[in-house]
């Protein structure tokens, strides 16, 4: 009877949340202010002290992060080890000084606006410091950013916040008041679990599930690709949390084992769909535990110090990020994305309160300055989109995004001098097409040829899914430069599975990259004209006919043949024996 009992109050609950889930981040994404914070009102509304429709925040919360384990481990599958190598500067730099210089800064102001003592300023400032890794890498990813330089660089601060938690925790034992508890390992011996623990999945991941998912790529049941995947979530993650480490670490480590498996994008798309639900009840979970009523007995408090926290941190990451070498717009930007309290906040708080370096309430002011200051993100986000857009944003007002074209059965992402050629010859067939540029005068010229073009990015997953790429049988890149590189193709191609994609390769650097990911067809851009001016200038030296079609059938031979032992071996120098030299001909003759 119990047992049925309990059953019904479950499905109740998971009514009541899925209902204010699906009602609340409707009407916020309507209103244009994101899913996020959709979530957390809903939370607040739902939860204990507000109607008290559900309970157990905290329990909510324990089950809900593994949202955050799944993230990571998404992310991880992203990444290589050659590619983490290549981020060590900024994950070992940008991160640690971020951490370090954030945390000593909200230390100091916590310490002169309170006068709590130095150990509980340290104690409350040092997490504080941290940000939302469960807001700002879906924000990336759903961008398109994640894998651009900028994206690299925010993400590789938000991996190093992770690795951080463990010295965290390790100072706030070290001040604490309480009596040792005997269950936790000593700070030293935690490091010694971390380098055991990763070494431990890195073999796992070389000998057991690579392995594992040969053999169950040759059973061809998919359903088993979810199983393999949540079971290497889960158990990455358990092995962490037995050892009082990161289980958010060890789900990301166990993705980068994954990262170079041909198998990789079956396991990300069987579980994503988890990650959504679960992030979602995550944040949910955040919005149920915030104590308001300590919010509205000390409203100045709280809304102060979330402000002073959100300017705090953006002043800070700008100097740092102008250190390291970002431009003032991108500097600034960076401050806003990572500028939120994170929710690991919670967890150090409670190991703070527990070491008796702050009270309960102190801990649920903090907590509830950390949740509304993940609430202000959505606008912080959209300031930073402006921003960015810099000088444009006069020129940008009054033109349209693709959205508001009809849908077509072709995209073409530029339109240039490159682009123009190859849209007209689609026209010509009376082909769909939707013309996308990011150059405000290029729309505004093309618009007195009788030509629509709309704004906007067309790296842009966000902004791809709007113009119709879902139903599109064809998109075509003709940008003119090299911001668009192979990884993150890759990753435009995993979301648009149905659509055949063609590219305009910038130069055969990017040519390389793009030919490991699966796509119909690139192009060189001035591959061919540069061969027809090779074959005039010949004409010009009387070379005979018959010869100049020899040259150039063994020149593009030996250009192929470059071509494939490049991308094979990764190096742009590979097979250069095989290029034409001065004193070289085919015939050892003279030409003309």
């Amino acid at each position: 009877m119990e047992e049925a009992e309990g059953a019904r109050f479950l499905l109740t609950e998971g009514v009541v949340l899925l209902g204010a889930a699906l009602a609340s981040v409707m009407l916020f994404r309507r209103l244009g202010l994101g899913a996020v914070l959709g979530y957390l009102v809903a939370g607040v509304i739902i939860g204990p002290h507000v109607l008290g429709l559900v309970g157990g925040g905290e329990s909510k919360l324990d089950i809900a992060e593994i949202g955050i384990v799944l993230l990571l481990f998404l992310v991880g599958l992203e990444l290589n080890l050659a590619r983490l190598w290549r981020l060590r500067r900024e994950i070992f730099g940008l991160g640690l000084a971020q951490v370090v210089l954030c945390g000593l800064a909200i230390t100091a102001m916590i310490f002169v606006v309170t006068g709590f003592t130095s150990g509980a300023a340290l104690a409350l400032g040092l997490p504080l410091a941290l940000s939302s890794t469960a807001q700002v890498l879906p924000s990336l990813k759903s961008s398109g950013r994640i894998n651009t330089a900028f994206g690299e660089r925010a993400f590789s601060i938000l991996l190093f916040q992770d690795l951080s938690i463990i010295p965290l925790i390790t100072i706030i034992a070290a001040l604490s008041r309480a009596p040792a508890d005997p269950s936790v390992p000593p700070g030293w011996l935690l490091a010694v679990y971390t380098v055991g623990a990763i070494a431990g999945l890195v073999l796992a991941g070389r000998f057991i599930l690579s392995p594992l998912l040969k053999l169950v790529g040759r059973l061809g049941e998919r359903e088993l690709f979810v199983v393999v995947g949540l079971f290497t979530v889960l158990a990455s993650a358990a092995l962490m949390e037995a050892l009082h480490l990161s289980t958010a670490l060890g789900a990301f480590i166990a993705g980068v084992m994954l990262a170079d498996s041909p198998y990789r994008h079956e396991i990300e798309a069987d579980v994503e769909p988890f990650r959504s639900i679960l992030l979602g009840l995550f944040f949910l979970a955040v919005g149920m535990v915030l104590d308001v009523q300590a919010v509205l007995a000390n409203p100045l408090f709280v809304v102060g110090m979330a402000a002073a926290l959100v300017v705090l941190k953006t002043g800070v990451i700008f100097a740092i990020a102008r250190a390291f070498g970002f431009e003032t717009r991108q500097a600034f930007s960076l401050g806003l994305l990572l500028s939120q309290g994170g929710e690991f906040g919670f967890v150090l708080f409670t190991q703070a309160q527990d070491a008796l370096l702050i009270e309960p309430e102190a801990a649920s002011l903090f907590s509830a300055v950390v949740t509304l200051s993940m609430a202000t993100t959505p606008f912080l986000l959209a300031i930073a989109r402006r921003f960015e857009r810099g000088k444009e944003q006069a020129s940008i007002d009054g033109l349209e995004g693709p959205e508001a074209a009809e849908q077509a059965r072709a995209l073409v992402i530029g339109y240039g001098r490159f682009g123009q050629t190859v849209a007209q010859m689609l026209m010509a067939r009376n082909v769909s097409v939707t013309l996308i540029d990011r150059k405000p005068s290029q729309i505004e010229l093309s618009s007195t040829f009788g030509l629509k073009v709309y704004y906007g990015d067309g790296r842009r997953i966000d902004l791809l899914r709007r113009a119709g790429a879902e139903q599109a049988k064809i998109i075509i890149f003709c940008i003119d430069d090299r911001s668009l590189d192979g990884a993150h193709l890759r990753t435009i191609v995993q979301a648009f599975p149905h659509a055949r994609f063609l590219m305009r390769a910038y130069d055969r650097r990017q040519l390389i990259e793009y030919s490991k990911v699966n796509v119909a067809g690139t192009v060189r851009e001035v591959y061919e004209s540069a061969v027809m001016m090779g074959i005039h200038a010949l004409e010009e030296l009387a070379v005979p006919a018959d010869e100049i079609a020899e040259v150039e059938r063994e020149y593009r031979r030996r250009d192929i043949a470059r071509m494939e032992k490049q991308a094979e071996a990764g190096d742009l120098y590979a097979a250069k024996e095989m290029m034409f030299r001065p004193g070289s001909p085919m015939n050892r003759g003279e030409c003309g």
